[in-house]
């Protein structure tokens, strides 16, 4: 059974794009990926153009992605749910519905060695090869893990 992961941030544009684009790239088809926002702001967009160049800079193509939002409903679609940051983790679980066991770890659990509790957001630090960067190490963590 393929195992299905849902990365989550706030407006799903960049972090968690990046995050579905990067690991897609290393698992391949072993996965089931998607990405949310916890916000509705940018539903049905693409991802924010500076972080498709800076991924595309790395050889990793988010063009194709549109961002929706989180819902109920993940926690049933979803094996694992990865938000960016700890303000991503509180609004996940303000829905998480009554019984629902998957599991919500935060992308930087899988890189304790990276010292951070979130995925700094581009958007607003400007800092798109940074992030990628985190996310890098964050994805190769959850590889380990998984496989």
């Amino acid at each position: 059974m393929t195992r299905r992961v849902l990365f989550v941030c706030l407006g799903n544009i960049c972090r968690s794009p990046a995050a579905e684009g990067v690991v897609r790239a290393m698992a391949g088809d072993r996965l089931r990926l998607d990405s949310a926002g916890t916000s509705d702001w940018h539903r049905g967009n693409p991802p924010y153009r500076p972080m498709i160049d800076a991924a595309a800079r790395r050889g990793i193509d988010l063009r194709g992605l549109r961002a929706r939002q989180f819902t109920r409903r993940d926690f049933l679609d979803f094996d694992l749910i990865v938000p960016m940051d700890p303000d991503n983790r509180a609004d996940i679980e303000r829905l998480r519905p009554e019984g629902a066991t998957t599991p919500v770890h935060l992308f930087t659990d899988y890189a304790p060695e990276a010292g951070m509790n979130h995925v700094p957001d581009p958007y607003y630090t400007r800092d798109f090869e940074a992030t990628l960067d985190l996310i890098e190490i964050c994805a190769a963590g959850l590889m380990r893990d998984l496989f």
